[in-house]
């Protein structure tokens, strides 16, 4: 048995909650389709999108570091005992100030840690629903919060998709314009039970400041 749509548009009018419909299709059997909300509306509607996010903050020596000291710019965990996969959505960063003399900070890389069963820290992430910071079964981490109980050390994974200093900062301080910089997982990265995931930079620095943000769905395993 094969699927059949109809090519070109169909009848217009309103049609009933549970109508059967059939699908569209172009000239050449590609299946059109149309948004009704915006990408993220469906999984935001049934409560299972959260957030973490950091206002303008200096960044930390401890962001250049894989243990469990390191502050991650932005990042969660995943704890052992969940019943749910972290499914990335995006992550932002801005580089919101720059300073008189500042050190480049180098690149920004996305770090990995799996099999955590004790960190003891992280902030309670934001429901991208009730606007409130409850429900998730992870936790966030900024600048202000160490993986203190991290069991496994972090390991560089791989480039993020932000831009970057190149250079130190002179006397004289020069205006940076970090664009928009927003990387688009779209699904690509889960965190898994007992699972890290931290944004950190490469040289050590802390006359650079950033904005930041990571977003993601929760998936039962």
């Amino acid at each position: 048995m094969q699927l059949q749509g109809s090519v070109g548009p169909q009848a217009q009018g309103t049609m009933a909650p549970q109508t059967p419909a059939n699908f569209r299709q172009g000239a050449q059997g590609e299946i059109i389709v149309s948004e009704v909300h915006g990408k993220w509306y469906e999984q935001a509607y049934r409560g299972n999108l959260y957030s973490v996010g950091m206002t303008v903050t200096a960044l930390a020596a401890t962001t250049t570091t894989l243990t469990n000291t390191t502050t991650p710019i932005i990042g969660l965990w995943n704890p052992s005992t969940s019943t749910v996969n972290c499914v990335l959505s995006k992550a932002k960063l801005q580089i919101a100030v720059a300073l008189a003399a500042a050190v480049a900070p180098g690149g920004w890389v996305w770090a990995l840690s799996t099999g955590n069963t004790a960190i003891t820290t992280g902030i309670t992430p934001t429901n991208r629903k009730t606007l409130t910071a409850f429900g998730s079964q992870a936790k966030g981490f900024t600048i202000a919060t160490p993986l203190t109980g991290l069991t496994n050390n972090l390991v560089i994974h791989c480039a993020a998709g932000f831009g970057t200093m190149v250079a130190a900062q002179t006397a004289t301080a020069t205006t940076i314009i970090s664009g928009d910089c927003i990387e688009e997982f779209d699904g690509g990265l889960i965190v898994p039970p007992g699972g890290v995931i931290a944004l950190l930079n490469t040289i050590s620095t802390t006359t650079i400041s950033v904005a930041s943000m990571l977003m993601w769905e929760e998936v039962p395993v």
